[in-house]
Formats: structure tokens, sequence, C-alpha cells
């Protein structure tokens, strides 16, 4: 675990004005956590913070199996694991239609009697 202490939400937040934020300025970014009681400053760092997964006034559990999860920078492998996503992931979709009804069936345009 990696712990950056600011002295502040503006000195962390790369929309603060500042050249190149920390928080932002990390090789990494699997999961984020930010404490604070400002609902805004909550939106902003949901909206900026480079990471795979952020937590708002909450650990960085990383036991959240019903959410695509997976990092960015160098603790991204380009997919997300995890939830519904992970389907995509590790299948290949196919569509199979079966008619057992045992005649040509025809087509939904064909409406000659």
């Amino acid at each position: 675990m990696a712990l950056i202490e600011v002295n502040s939400f503006e000195e962390a937040m790369p929309t603060a004005g500042y050249a190149y934020a920390i928080l932002n300025d990390s090789n990494y970014g699997l999961s984020s956590s930010v404490y604070t009681r400002d609902i805004n400053r909550a939106f902003t760092a949901m909206r900026d913070i480079e990471a795979g997964i952020t937590y708002i006034n909450g650990p960085t559990i990383g036991a959240e199996v019903h959410l695509p999860f997976g990092g960015v920078k160098q603790t991204g492998n380009g997919h997300r694991e995890a939830g519904t996503t992970a389907m995509d992931v590790f299948t290949e979709w196919k569509s199979v239609y079966v008619d057992f009804s045992g005649s040509l069936q025809r087509a939904q345009i064909d409406n000659r009697s």
C-alpha cells in the first residue's frame, strides 16, 4: 500500500491549478480513496483521479466483486476483471438459433402467402 500525505485537497487534485498534482503523478492507479465531508470535492475526486476504482470516505479494500476491477498506468493490463465485465474479457460471444419445427421457415420479411 502506498500512502501519500498532502497538506490540502488542492495540492492533491489535478484540477486545482498546480502544475502537476501529486495525486496523478504516481505510476500506479489500481485503487484510491479520498476522505472528505465536501460533496463537491468528492465529485471532483471521482472525476479526476486516475485509478481503476475510487472510494469516497471508505478504505480501498478491492473486494467489490460485483464491479469491474482493474488498474490503470503500470497497474493495469488493459481490461477489467470481476462483475459482468469479466464475461467479455474471458469469453467469446456466439449467437445460436435452433429451430425444432422440422419445416423450412420463411424469412420474417417474406409476407407472401
